[in-house]
């Protein structure tokens, strides 16, 4: 089998009464709009696919009053996948947005970094600036599949299957890892939360949620490495992914992001 993987973008959520204070530290424009869209990726070779991250659903929606478009795990179906077929989940960070609903994925094995799963559970998560990311319920739905036996820990860099590679950058949270995925057109970075938006990584602009503001800085320059240019690198929820990429003819809220943007991506 190839190791040449295609790549998608799922848009779940959006978010547009935010400023540009909410993305970005000692941003010159602060009280400027700047909206917000959620995705969740799907990786396919062949009859092999693979989700990355997870979304959230209906009780954090209402709790943070932020309405889903679509529930996340019945998006991927438009993809031909069922959740309940799915057997490889790689889970970004704990954060509520990225591991909501993992339930909805009964014969999947998690991969998360063990930086992640003792941020999320240690005494940090005794200060509430540090708690406010997270969903209780969905951390502690992560130390059941611990113990059920479905967890894959990760310790920095490696591979979930051929031509799919995660390193931890941290910065955002503790353990917050990208994915580096091998597709035809060369290499590319799913970035997550490394890089909420182009700007953060291209102008080394950090984004405000953050543990640790050297690793963010230092891991901006990791995704461009990993990707080899900024076009491959792809921003956890930045809108401008739904304008660079093609758009699937058939999903209004899919896009394939392997073939590359059809802008050029820069500094």
């Amino acid at each position: 089998m190839s190791t040449h993987w295609k790549v998608y973008a799922l848009k779940y959520s959006e978010r547009n009464a935010r400023v540009r204070a909410d993305s970005f530290i000692f941003d010159d424009h602060p009280a400027a709009p700047h909206g917000m869209d959620y995705f969740v990726w799907v990786l396919e070779n062949g009859p092999r696919k693979i989700v990355v991250d997870t979304g959230y659903e209906t009780l954090d929606a209402d709790r943070r009053q932020r309405p889903v478009l679509r529930d996340p795990a019945t998006a991927i179906e438009a993809l031909g996948l069922s959740a309940a077929d799915v057997d490889t989940v790689i889970i970004t960070h704990l954060h509520y947005d990225h591991a909501g609903g993992l339930h909805r994925y009964p014969n999947a094995r998690f991969h998360l970094q063990a930086a992640e799963m003792a941020f999320a559970t240690g005494p940090c998560m005794c200060h509430p600036t540090l708690q406010m990311p997270y969903t209780v319920e969905h951390v502690c739905e992560m130390v059941r599949h611990v113990y059920s036996g479905r967890v894959v820990f990760h310790d920095g860099s490696a591979e979930v299957a051929p031509g799919v590679r995660v390193h931890c950058v941290g910065g955002h949270s503790r353990g917050l890892q990208v994915v580096e995925v091998e597709t035809e057109h060369g290499p590319l970075c799913l970035a997550s939360d490394a890089t909420h938006y182009y700007e953060n990584f291209l102008k080394g602009k950090p984004f405000p949620i953050v543990v640790d503001t050297q690793a963010m800085l230092d891991g901006f320059g990791t995704l461009t490495r990993l990707a080899g240019t900024p076009d491959r690198v792809i921003p956890g929820h930045d809108p401008l992914v739904t304008e660079y990429f093609p758009r699937l003819d058939n999903v209004d809220f899919a896009w394939r992001l392997d073939v590359g943007p059809r802008v050029r991506v820069d500094g």
